[in-house]
């Protein structure tokens, strides 16, 4: 299935690290950044107090990010000037982002297809910073920016990919919409259960086997899962917003837009945990390991997977013994990998499986030193540096794992 390339999203795309001139009002009387001659050739484009319409996004490490549309002006600050080389640069007005970002945080300015220009803010050294570097084939290098117009085929937006552009809300039409159309059509203007919707996504893809490689069929099932969720909620969310939020008396009822649009989002949250739950057991059905779901074990803490059985978990001694294993699984992890620490006690060596790209070395590493094991398909691994890739399991290798410790 044709995913679209980044080309298709954006134009160009430069990084770098804020000076305090940059982020600081109090060390500037303009809240401007400069830009460079590549990045008006590139994608910025050279008309004079141009004036474009931005998405500022502020992302931290483990919390919610900010969000706040509004403008920015890119203008000659020498235009009056003729003696003088031209000295261009980005006025923004003072909002939440801008006031939210520090000296040292990382900037990426991304001009989409189109025009809208996304000011993304990171923490340095950051997962969101590690994520957007990747994906956009480009690291800062000092307080200069450093630009690429981004103008090839390149490859397809993969699962990763899509991950890290769903962060900064950028929705777009699915390349197979009409295929997706076809099958979705059964269910109308209903969400089906999860489960329904994660067997449907393992029934079209007959020739994806687990047995083969249980990596690529897990991100090949997730993926198409979401396509097809996101192509019926396109519809579903439509038709809502057709019928409007008006009350009887034809004023627009705020509280019931702000009660469906927080649905969405939960509905987007809660879904892809299920449905990664759901396509996991199917990978372990496949390979025969011994599985519980859900077990209950000390304090009401119930592990996503524990291997192999509640019985020989609660025969085990406190200390465990080498045939228990426990996986956690989270779609995104951010600060609640802590979460799977406390579960399973008897088990001092936990695993996590995630969907998440680009988790900063900081963070793994901590993993590490909490004696957690993250597992990452592989997939989305071309996301992680080299170091990052020597230390983490595959999804393949974590099944071998749970064979060499069956009786």
């Amino acid at each position: 299935m044709r995913r679209g390339q980044l080309r298709d999203c954006f134009a160009g795309v430069g990084v770098k690290r804020l000076t305090a001139v940059d982020a600081d009002p109090r060390r500037s009387n303009q809240h401007e950044i400069g830009t460079t001659r590549a990045m008006r050739s590139q994608f910025l484009g050279d008309a004079n107090q141009q004036e474009f319409d931005v998405r500022y996004i502020w992302l931290g490490e483990g919390q919610d990010g900010l969000v706040w549309d509004g403008k920015a002006t890119h203008y000659d600050a020498r235009q009056q000037q003729a003696a003088r080389t031209a000295e261009w640069r980005l006025y923004y007005p003072s909002n939440p982002v801008t006031e939210a970002m520090q000296e040292g945080d990382i900037l990426f300015l991304a001009r989409s297809r189109t025009g809208l220009l996304y000011f993304i803010v990171a923490r340095q050294g950051s997962s969101s910073q590690q994520q957007f570097s990747w994906l956009f084939g480009l690291v800062p290098n000092g307080d200069a920016f450093v630009s690429r117009e981004i103008a090839d085929q390149g490859p397809e937006l993969d699962f990763a990919a899509r991950f890290i552009l769903d962060a900064i809300g950028m929705e777009f039409e699915e390349p197979d919409a009409d295929a997706l159309d076809n099958l979705i059509g059964q269910f109308g203007m209903e969400f089906p259960k999860t489960a329904e919707f994660s067997n449907l996504a393992r029934e079209t893809m007959r020739t994806t086997k687990a047995e083969d490689n249980p990596d690529a069929a897990l991100v090949a099932w997730i993926s198409r899962e979401e396509a097809l969720f996101r192509r019926l909620e396109r519809r579903i969310i439509t038709a809502r917003l057709k019928k409007g939020f008006g009350d009887q008396d034809g004023d627009i009822n705020v509280d019931s837009f702000l009660q469906f649009s927080l649905g969405v989002q939960n509905r987007r949250k809660a879904r892809m945990g299920q449905s990664l739950e759901h396509h996991l057991e199917a990978v372990f059905r496949a390979h025969k390991v011994a599985y519980v779901r859900n077990a209950l074990t000390e304090n009401n803490h119930r592990p996503d997977f524990l291997f192999p059985d509640e019985d020989t978990y609660r025969a085990a001694p406190s200390t465990g013994c080498a045939r228990l294993t426990m996986l956690g699984a989270k779609s995104s992890c951010k600060e609640r990998w802590r979460q799977v620490l406390a579960e399973a006690a008897k088990i001092p060596n936990k695993h996590l499986l995630t969907l998440e790209p680009g988790i900063s070395e900081a963070q793994t590493s901590q993993m590490a030193q909490s004696g957690l094991q993250l597992v990452v398909p592989q997939p989305i691994q071309t996301s992680y540096t080299r170091e990052q890739c020597a230390w983490l399991w595959t999804l393949d290798k974590f099944i071998h794992h749970l064979q060499t410790r069956a009786p």
